[in-house]
């Protein structure tokens, strides 16, 4: 059975922006989606978010949906672990001169594109050329080395936090033609 699992940003809950209508839309669709709360919260850390998608099952038919540090957990997940895919809404790959994204962990070391690549049958990205937290030179980044299916905006910001946006059909709409599921309706 395909499963969905969400990962939110750094200092998000579970009913932030667009996370609840996600999970409640794929469930929809029949697919398993955890939107669960993930330990130490407001630094994201790395130590303990990539044990934590682990132990939420995540495995070659799980897709992980992640928001800003979410994303970047994981990209890094993929890098030691099979997965089915991953949809990246607001990722960057440098820590930005940001301190509580260096207490992070992810960014004190080379990102091993070709692993993440590898580990994923896809990867779908999501940015806009007005996010107030990351420069739009970061996604077009990993776009590039992870050559992902790569979705820009002008007017999207962060895609929650700076904008209230509560509904993300495109990531249902992109879950549904890469796993051609039927709405259990």
């Amino acid at each position: 059975m395909k499963n969905a699992i969400i990962l939110q940003g750094a200092g998000e809950t579970t009913e932030s922006f667009w996370l609840p209508y996600v999970k409640k839309e794929l469930e929809n669709l029949g697919i398993k989606a955890l939107n669960q709360e993930f330990p130490d919260p407001e630094i994201a850390g790395e130590k303990y978010w990539v044990p934590f998608i682990k132990e939420l099952g995540a495995d070659e038919n799980t897709i992980l949906i992640g928001h800003s540090s979410g994303a970047v957990a994981a990209m890094r997940f993929a890098e030691k672990n099979r997965i089915l895919g991953s949809i990246l809404v607001g990722a960057c790959y440098t820590d930005l001169g940001d301190e509580r994204e260096k207490k992070s962990g992810y960014f004190n070391r080379p990102w091993d594109w070709e692993s993440i690549r590898k580990n994923q049958q896809w990867i779908v990205q999501f940015a806009s050329t007005d996010d107030p937290y990351i420069p739009i030179e970061e996604a077009r980044h990993i776009n590039k080395v992870l050559q992902t299916e790569y979705h820009e905006y002008t007017d999207e910001g962060h895609f929650g936090g700076d904008k209230e946006k509560i509904i993300f059909p495109e990531i249902v709409e992109i879950v549904k033609s890469k796993i051609g599921v039927l709405p259990n309706r």
